[in-house]
């Protein structure tokens, strides 16, 4: 099996828990503290609510994320990251400094 496929690698099994192009995105948002859906759609605009339902979910049975539904009128659900979440929170600081830290592209003089 090729190494980047193998499922003990350890990126290639991050890269599955956080597949899809707004899976980081959520977990930056939710690191901020606990969202509500509605405050995830609007941190994320263009994200449509089957993507992030369907997300979340994924975080949830994976042990990234927690729900928790309170008995109210209207009902409120949070979402906030647990232990194993909060330690994607390293990670995304390395990732964004590291795209920081790449230089701007130099625009084309014929532009």
């Amino acid at each position: 099996m090729d190494k980047l496929c193998d499922h003990k690698c350890g990126v290639a099994r991050f890269l599955t828990l956080l597949n899809g192009p707004w899976a980081t995105l959520i977990v930056r948002e939710l690191l901020l503290g606990p969202r509500r859906f509605t405050e995830l759609r609007g941190a994320l605009p263009g994200i449509s609510p089957h993507t992030l339902t369907s997300r979340l979910r994924q975080f949830e049975e994976n042990g990234i994320v927690t729900r928790t539904a309170y008995a109210e009128i209207p009902p409120r659900v949070e979402y906030r990251l647990t232990p194993l979440g909060e330690g994607l929170r390293e990670v995304l600081e390395a990732m964004a400094t590291w795209a920081l830290s790449i230089p701007d592209p130099v625009p084309d003089a014929a532009s």
